[in-house]
């Protein structure tokens, strides 16, 4: 429901996947701007999703923000795998929304 909110105040396109698979497949045709990701998602987690994307030259490209309630350890590794931002659960939606700017402005030169 706060992404949603997201989309109304910010006017994003939304694609949605309900698992870690899905997602994949999304991101494999659409190449979205941006992704929101949880780690916890059925058949495939979001670390894994964020393993095939490390893998995928088309993938990698694509930023990702990681929102998750998970404030384990492995949450390094995610990092290392080249993620935007991670916002830990529960967040405020004018954060999410700043960090998905942030991910879609290119770095400076």
């Amino acid at each position: 429901m706060m992404i949603a909110a997201l989309k109304r105040s910010d006017d994003y396109e939304f694609l949605e996947a309900g698992n870690g698979r899905e997602a994949l497949d999304v991101m494999r045709a659409r190449h979205p701007s941006a992704v929101v990701l949880d780690l916890m998602m059925p058949i495939m987690s979001g670390f894994d999703v964020l393993q095939e994307r490390a893998g995928d030259p088309d993938l990698r490209s694509i930023p990702v923000i990681i929102v998750s309630a998970n404030r384990a350890p492995e949450i390094a590794s995610a990092v290392d795998k080249g993620i935007c931002a991670f916002l830990p659960k529960p967040f405020d939606i004018n954060v999410l929304s700043a960090l998905v700017r942030s991910c879609l402005t290119p770095a400076p030169e």
